[in-house]
């Protein structure tokens, strides 16, 4: 776990208007915290959760608003 790559992909994601629950899934699956608990968890999330676990850096284009 490398905090620049946590911080520079966070700011790559947030200014590419990424869906919130992505980047917190992202973040959260990166870091290896615990996933939300079952009915708070959206696909967003999910999918950021699961990229962020494998160290993934570049699967977010798909959840961008803009």
């Amino acid at each position: 776990m490398d905090k620049k790559t946590l911080y520079e992909t966070s700011t790559k994601m947030e200014s590419a208007g990424v869906d919130p629950a992505y980047v917190l899934g992202w973040q959260s699956g990166y870091l290896h915290n615990p996933k939300l608990e079952e009915q708070r968890v959206t696909e967003a999330y999910d999918a950021g959760y699961n990229d962020g676990l494998a160290g993934k850096t570049d699967g977010y284009s798909a959840w961008s608003k803009q």
